[in-house]
């Protein structure tokens, strides 16, 4: 097994290589403007960092938010791609869910990232066991802060919108990953794989239209 794990859904433009019994490399640049510029960069780099090519990759891992629209394409498409390429397989995995494994509570929390517009995406987990990786226990969802403050009030929470909104998220693990990495992305892919759990398709979880619209008043012109 050699896991390529990547992630664009958070401002963390996020690669790593995975053998199945750990994390061989990985690359992590927080810029939440420049994702297609640094996501392959970034695959160049970790390959050659872990001395391994990329058609000896056997599985594409790939965060699928929730996210914002643009960043969140990019590392879709660039999974999507690669693996039509090398002809293997691309796994799909909740962003929130590798934020979930990095964060090595052992108590039920939350993770929450900026959804911008003054929102959050989160979800509620458990703990993992010996016997079992970090369990999702609600679908992702994006809301207001003010909205939830009665159901996250006090939870341990962590990610970018938990810190972001601490008079709401007032558990927030300020020594908790703020945004995603692709290490991550990948241990919780590879326990997964070897468990013989399935996974989600490589489709975006965008929970919300996109922020670019047509204006309302937009007039078609066309020529006489």
């Amino acid at each position: 097994m050699l896991l390529l794990a990547l992630d664009t859904a958070t401002p963390a433009v996020t690669v790593a290589l995975h053998d199945g019994s750990g994390v061989l490399a990985e690359s992590r640049q927080v810029d939440a403007r420049r994702h297609g510029e640094l996501l392959l960069p970034a695959v160049d780099r970790v390959l050659a960092e872990a001395g391994r090519k990329l058609d000896a990759v056997s599985d594409i891992v790939v965060g699928v938010g929730p996210g914002p629209y643009t960043g969140l394409r990019v590392g879709l498409v660039t999974a999507a791609t690669f693996g039509s390429v090398l002809g293997v397989p691309v796994h799909g995995l909740c962003t929130l869910d590798g934020l979930a494994h990095a964060s090595g509570l052992t108590e039920p929390f939350i993770v929450a990232t900026d959804a911008r517009r003054k929102e959050v995406y989160w979800a509620r987990y458990e703990p993992a066991t010996p016997s079992r990786p970090v369990t999702r226990l609600t679908e992702p969802a994006v809301d207001r802060p003010a909205d939830i403050a009665d159901e996250v009030a006090g939870v341990p929470a962590v990610g970018a919108g938990a810190l972001l909104y601490d008079t709401v998220f007032t558990g927030v693990r300020r020594d908790g990953p703020e945004h995603q990495s692709a290490a991550a992305l990948a241990a919780l892919a590879a326990a997964k794989l070897a468990a013989g759990e399935e996974m989600l398709p490589p489709q975006p979880l965008y929970l919300r239209r996109p922020d670019a619209q047509v204006p309302a008043n937009y007039k078609v012109v066309t020529p006489r």
